[in-house]
């Protein structure tokens, strides 16, 4: 397996990023999670476009769309895999133990893993932790993912694949790493992204296609949505069958299936929307 790391192909086994690198040491780094199909990664450009508005919402330099571009083509031609998961990290480098960042300049990793297709449902639960919609990092992908890591262990502790967070005012806002939609009379809504939810590319398109509202919801709206659906790079549209122990029977329902259906052929149409 070869990885892209600041310039050049290397191999997974023996590449190596500074024990003082900001990324490792307090989290000061900025990431995208891109699926690639058949060698082809989806949606790139608004992957790099997003990562530039993450890294300025760091104060991190601009990163070279052109050089991380290059790197995706390079470490997908030489790792062939049908499904992968491509992941962009974007580091403000080696620094000073503490918070101050130092002068070396960014690191820039790009590397891949294999993946399976999801399933059609899944289940999730709420967890008693919160976003907070106006935090610092708020609508960044940072690589500050503790939390997420904290609430995703507690889903799979209850069998679930994913937890849904509230924000500070009780409004439904996201999960650890999807976008959550709601399906209320026949109409699909979202959280607006002033909720404290990342813009995720996978919503945004599906917004697009779909004409799905961004409505403030309370958390409550789990317990009476007629269906519930994920997305997220790598479950693109995902119906949910189990919410906190409430069965949605026949899930995907239709409204959620049809989404699915547009999702997948709208992408597979045009790899680059």
């Amino acid at each position: 397996m070869s990885i892209w790391l600041d310039g050049a192909l290397r191999d997974a086994g023996t590449a190596s990023v500074s024990v003082f690198d900001h990324g490792l040491t307090v989290g000061d780094g900025v990431f995208e999670t891109l699926k690639a199909a058949d060698g082809k990664p989806f949606a790139l450009t608004r992957h790099l476009d997003r990562l530039t508005r993450s890294a300025r919402g760091l104060g991190l330099p601009d990163p070279d769309h052109d050089e991380v571009a290059r790197a995706c083509v390079a470490v997908l031609a030489d790792n062939p895999v049908p499904l992968g998961r491509l992941r962009v990290t974007y580091t403000g480098g080696q620094a000073p133990l503490g918070s101050e960042r130092g002068d070396h300049g960014p690191t820039l990793l790009v590397a891949l893993s294999e993946t399976t297709r999801r399933p059609d449902s899944t289940a999730v639960v709420t967890v008693p932790w919160i976003r907070n919609e106006r935090g610092a990092l708020t609508g960044l992908k940072t690589t500050s993912y503790a939390e997420n890591v904290v609430a995703l262990a507690r889903a799979h502790e209850q069998g679930a694949s994913e937890a849904l967070f509230a924000n500070s005012v009780g409004q439904l806002c996201e999960g650890t790493g999807s976008n959550v939609f709601v399906v209320l009379d026949g109409e699909i809504h979202t959280p607006p992204v002033p909720s404290g939810c990342l813009a995720g590319i996978t919503r945004a398109l599906t917004i697009e296609w779909t004409g799905a509202k961004e409505t403030d919801l309370p958390l409550d709206v789990l317990e009476r949505a007629d269906e519930i659906f994920l997305t997220s790079s790598l479950r693109d549209v995902q119906g949910v069958h189990l919410v906190d122990g409430r069965e949605l029977p026949g899930a995907p329902g239709p409204v959620t299936a049809k989404a699915m259906r547009i999702f997948e052929e709208r992408s597979r149409a045009d790899l680059n929307p």
